[in-house]
C-alpha cells in the first residue's frame, strides 16, 4: 500500500480561476489539493489544467462523496471513478471525511455526522479497507466539524479515530478549524482535544475560515464555511500543535467567496512561516 507522502510545507486548494496566475511563474506553494469529484469527467479544461499543475507541483486529492460513515455499502461506480482519477494523476496523498452523505440511492450533498459506537467503528474500518485495497494507497481520514452530538455514542472521537487508524493502517487528516468549530459548538476545550488527538497518525493538516451565527435557542453557532481567512484562534491552535508535533503538511482551504490568488497565497505563506519556525526550534 503506497503511503501518503506530502512535503512538510503549506499548500492550498486549487481553484480554476487562479490557474493563469499560478501558471505564469513558479509559486511558493508546497502542494495543491483538488476535490476528486471535480475530475471524474473524461476531459476538457479541468483535466488540461490539472495535468499542467501536476507537472510542476505535488498533488493531494481530497474526496467529498465516498460516504465512508454510511451503514450501507460503498457506491461501486463512485469508487471506480475515484480509482481512475487517482491512477491518472498519481497524487502523493488521498483523503476523505469521517462522515456519511448517502441514503438508499439519494446523495445528500452534505457531510453528516455519525455516532461513535462499536458498530460504526466496524463499518468505517471495513469501508476504509475496501478503499485502500482498491486504490493500492493509504487513505487519510479527516475529523469532522459537528453541530450536534449523539446520545448513543460510547467512544470518544479521538479514540475512535485512533482505533480506525490502528486497525486499517490509514493516516489521519487533522482539520484544526473543524476542531475549533466543534469545540465551540459543544462547549468543549479545543486545546484539550488536540492534546488527546493521536498525532502519530497525522499526515496532513487542514486550515480554513468559519462563520458565526446564532442557533434556534439564541446561542452562538460556528459554521465550517470555508469562506473567510483563517481566524486568529485557529492560527493559535495550529501554532501550538505544530510546536508539539513538528512540521506536518498543511493545507489552507478556501472554497466559497474565493479571493484573488495573492490573498490565498498569503494564507499559505503564513502557514509556511509557522512550519519553518517549528523546524528551526527543533533543529536548535
Amino acid at each position: 500500500m503506497k503511503p501518503s507522502e506530502l512535503p512538510r510545507r503549506a499548500g492550498v486548494g486549487f481553484k480554476p480561476e487562479h490557474f493563469a496566475m499560478i501558471n505564469s511563474a513558479a509559486q511558493p506553494i508546497g502542494f495543491f489539493e483538488v476535490h476528486a469529484e471535480n475530475y471524474m469527467g473524461d476531459g476538457g479544461p479541468p483535466h488540461a489544467q490539472l495535468r499542467k499543475l501536476r507537472e510542476d507541483y505535488t498533488l493531494s486529492i481530497h474526496g467529498v462523496g465516498l460516504s465512508i460513515g454510511s451503514m450501507q455499502p460503498l457506491d461501486k461506480e463512485h469508487l471506480a471513478r475515484l480509482k481512475i482519477v487517482c491512477d491518472r494523476y498519481e497524487p502523493e496523498s488521498f483523503s476523505e471525511h469521517l462522515a456519511w452523505s448517502t441514503h438508499d440511492t439519494t446523495f445528500l450533498n452534505d457531510l453528516l455526522p455519525l455516532p461513535y459506537t462499536k458498530a460504526t467503528l466496524k463499518q468505517v474500518c471495513a469501508h476504509i479497507d475496501e478503499v485502500q485495497t482498491l486504490l493500492g494507497r493509504q487513505m487519510l481520514l479527516e475529523n469532522p466539524a459537528t453541530y450536534l452530538l449523539f446520545e448513543e455514542s460510547t467512544i470518544e472521537e479521538t479514540d475512535f479515530l485512533a482505533e480506525v487508524a490502528r486497525r486499517t493502517g490509514c493516516g489521519l487528516l487533522l482539520d484544526v478549524n473543524n476542531v475549533f468549530v466543534a469545540a465551540t459548538n459543544h462547549h468543549m476545550d479545543a486545546q484539550a482535544y488536540l492534546k488527546r488527538f493521536p498525532a502519530q497518525w497525522v499526515r496532513e493538516i487542514h486550515l480554513s475560515g468559519h462563520s458565526e451565527t446564532i442557533d434556534d435557542a439564541g446561542a452562538p453557532l460556528l459554521i465550517d464555511s470555508h469562506d473567510t481567512p483563517v481566524k486568529y484562534p485557529v492560527w493559535a491552535l495550529y501554532e501550538e500543535l505544530i510546536g508539539r508535533t513538528g512540521p506536518i503538511a498543511s493545507l489552507v482551504e478556501w472554497d466559497n467567496d474565493v479571493p484573488k490568488w495573492p490573498v490565498l497565497r498569503a494564507e499559505a505563506e503564513a502557514a509556511d512561516a509557522i512550519l519553518k519556525r517549528a523546524a528551526a526550534r527543533r533543529a536548535a
